[in-house]
C-alpha cells in the first residue's frame, strides 16, 4: 500500500489537498471581491454625478439680479437720479 492511499480527513474528494480553499475557491473569492469593488465604484460615481447635476442649476452659480427697487436705490446712491425723480419712480413702482 502506498503512503498516498491512506485515509486523510483533510483530503478532498478528487485526491488533492487544500481543504475548502482549493484553487477554484480562491478564483471565486477574487471574482466576488472584484464584483463588490465594481458595485462600490458605481455607487461612488453615481453620487458624484448627482451632486454635480444638483449644484449646476442653483442660484449659487449665478449672480443675483437686483430688484427694481434695489436698482433704483443704487441709482440714487450713485447720483444718477435726483431725490425728486427717485420719489416719482418709487411711487410708480408701488413700493
Amino acid at each position: 500500500m502506498f503512503a498516498s492511499d491512506r485515509w486523510d480527513p483533510d483530503r478532498m474528494m478528487d485526491g488533492s489537498y487544500g481543504g475548502m480553499m482549493g484553487g477554484g475557491a480562491w478564483v471565486m473569492l477574487l471574482l466576488w471581491m472584484l464584483l463588490l469593488g465594481l458595485v462600490v465604484a458605481a455607487v461612488v460615481w453615481a453620487v458624484r454625478v448627482s451632486d454635480v447635476r444638483a449644484s449646476s442649476g442653483t442660484s449659487h452659480d449665478r449672480p443675483r439680479t437686483p430688484s427694481p427697487r434695489e436698482e433704483l436705490d443704487l441709482r440714487l446712491a450713485r447720483g444718477e437720479v435726483s431725490p425728486e425723480e427717485y420719489e416719482t419712480i418709487r411711487a410708480l413702482l408701488g413700493s
